[in-house]
């Protein structure tokens, strides 16, 4: 792999405070970071094997994985570490999905305190050095894989694509995840047993809430409350609470897979609902200002035929991908990975840009339905109005005994 992809990152992103010598770390486990990026129309997945020589990613659940299945499932490739300026080394994977997003992951092992995890939530959840880094490696990749890209969008970084329509979409999710977790500070003789999902609320719900939140403040009664209602588990001893940029997950790394994967799927969702809601403003606005500026004139209306088919045209593009997107994972028995999915769309978003795409799909199809009677109108009119002036022909040539 190149060796461009090797970064450093600033320790006052990544720094995890130094290990207690006196005492085992009460929590042990890894911070994920998860940035996806909106970057064409649609990947040739095929083709991207070949050129890459990757392996396709294989959806992986805690129960039933025949009856949960990726549609295309994405190519998956491994990326080299991240090496962090205190020496740590953060694990890299980036995935590419068939409707064009591209997803990289970041993973850095951690071991400390409920304290420790909380400043470190705080600090990673609102810094932006991720994004550039990210950002860079995407771009390396996608340099070689550009053969394999149907309509790609222009990279901001590059001159002329700083313009809403061109430049990619991004979006950013955080997944603490922890496969140990301990309890003897709250528990008599310190005992050691891992912690059920209720015992872990019951005793640490307040931190649990800091971190999804990404907040050192304790939080109020009615925002706790809020986010611990947006949890699922699966084995009394495993534990997913989901929250709008970030999830604190408790479970083995085999089981947490499922969770991990979810994410990654229902954030790729969010980014291209973002990008055919913004794709439809665009076209609604454009067909307004074509009828304000004199669409529905008289013979102007005879360029509303153009109009319309092309307004058609986006319609069908947008139904297509839509149904491409929303259709990547098809749950067929495994209840469980389908609440879990629909919890984590939910907390992100997914619904409420599903909805206004809905909305702006019917609105342009309101419009393509009145834009195509209004080119009706006009070419009616103009038929009649032929059949008249050739009446007039005929009877001006009957008077002058000249009958045609």
């Amino acid at each position: 792999m190149d060796r461009e992809l090797t970064a450093v990152v600033s320790t006052a992103v990544a720094e995890v405070p130094a290990k207690r010598q006196e005492a085992p770390a009460p929590l042990r486990g890894s911070v994920l970071v998860l940035i996806q990026f909106d970057v064409c129309e649609e990947i040739r997945l095929d083709k991207l094997r070949n050129i890459l020589g990757a392996r396709t990613a294989d959806a992986v659940f805690k129960k039933a994985p025949a009856y949960v299945r990726y549609q295309r499932p994405p190519v998956e490739e491994t990326l080299e570490p991240v090496v962090l300026e205190s020496g740590e080394r953060l694990e890299g994977q980036i995935k590419y999905y068939d409707y064009g997003v591209v997803s990289l992951v970041f993973e850095l092992p951690f071991a400390g305190t409920w304290d420790d995890l909380i400043q470190v939530s705080c600090r990673w959840t609102s810094d932006t050095n991720f994004e550039s880094i990210a950002s860079r490696i995407a771009r390396q990749k996608l340099e070689r894989a550009a053969p394999a890209l149907v309509k790609p969008y222009l990279d901001p970084a590059k001159p002329g694509s700083d313009t809403p329509a061109n430049a990619w979409l991004q979006e950013d999710y955080f997944i603490f995840l922890m496969r140990e977790i301990s309890l003897e500070e709250t528990k008599p003789g310190g005992a050691n047993a891992s912690p059920s999902a209720n015992d872990l609320l019951a005793t640490r719900g307040d931190q649990i809430s800091q971190v999804v939140r990404g907040e050192t403040a304790q939080l109020s009664e009615g925002e706790r409350q809020e986010i611990l209602q947006s949890r699922i588990s699966y084995y009394p001893n495993d534990l997913a609470v989901i929250g709008w940029n970030a999830a604190f997950i408790y479970d083995t790394p085999a089981g947490a897979e499922t969770a991990i994967q979810l994410l990654q799927y229902a954030n790729s969702q969010l980014l291209e609902f973002r990008h055919y809601d913004e794709l439809m403003t665009r076209e609604l606005e454009n067909v307004y200002d074509f009828l304000e500026v004199g669409g529905t004139g008289l013979w102007s209306r005879w360029r509303t035929a153009r109009a319309a088919s092309k307004l058609h045209t986006v319609l069908l593009d947008v139904n297509e991908l839509t149904e491409r997107a929303d259709n990547a994972i098809k749950f067929l028995s495994d209840m469980f990975s389908a609440r879990l999915y629909k919890l984590a769309a939910q907390k992100v978003g997914v619904p409420d840009y599903k909805d206004l795409v809905k909305e702006k799909l019917q609105t342009a199809e309101d419009l393509y339905r009145f834009m195509v009677e209004q080119f009706n109108q006009s070419r009616a009119f103009v038929l009649e109005l032929l059949v008249v002036l050739i009446l007039i022909i005929e009877l001006v040539y009957f008077f002058k005994g000249k009958p045609i």
